[in-house]
């Protein structure tokens, strides 16, 4: 831990503790899949192509068949995000050129990291969906407690029944 004191643009102080300001993200930068049927499609697609050329010996023009089927599903999971997954995708996975025809390796590995890149996707919807679910319960359970707790100095806390919650839910 430093010693440097920090300035209070950087940290706040509450309650005696240190605690990081959180800054919004800007709504550019917002991950998001605008058709998750398509993204699931595509990745199943893409999962059953990978089983199915881990066990084929390719000829020629079946690799160029997969290169083309890649490169299509790359274009078709990129109209299906939002742009700052688009420029992820884009990025890592990269098309083959028209002028060779991709050994079956290239596109095992292409198609392998292309699979592993939507499973990283498809967790991290999990993850988003389960915190959304876990802060809305927090929310139910606050807006429950809040009506069972009378307000200080209250009616009930004026009749001294400052111990049991109310009668309404």
């Amino acid at each position: 831990m430093s010693d440097a004191n920090p300035t209070p643009d950087e940290s706040t102080v509450e309650r005696g503790e240190l605690v990081q300001p959180v800054e919004a993200e800007p709504e550019e930068h917002r991950e998001a899949v605008d058709e998750p049927a398509k993204v699931m499609r595509i990745g199943s697609m893409m999962k059953q192509l990978l089983d199915e050329v881990r066990s084929t010996d390719l000829d020629e023009a079946s690799r160029d068949r997969l290169r083309d089927i890649y490169d299509l599903s790359v274009n078709e999971l990129g109209s299906a995000l939002s742009p700052d997954l688009q420029e992820e995708l884009d990025r890592l996975a990269m098309p083959f050129g028209d002028e060779d025809v991709p050994s079956g390796a290239e596109l095992r590995i292409a198609k392998a990291q292309l699979v592993g890149w939507l499973e990283g996707l498809f967790h991290g919807i999990q993850a988003t969906l389960f915190a959304q679910q876990m802060a809305a319960r927090q929310q139910i359970e606050q807006m429950r407690q809040s009506q069972l707790m009378p307000p200080q100095g209250g009616p009930a806390a004026e009749a001294g029944h400052t111990d049991r919650p109310g009668t309404y839910l």
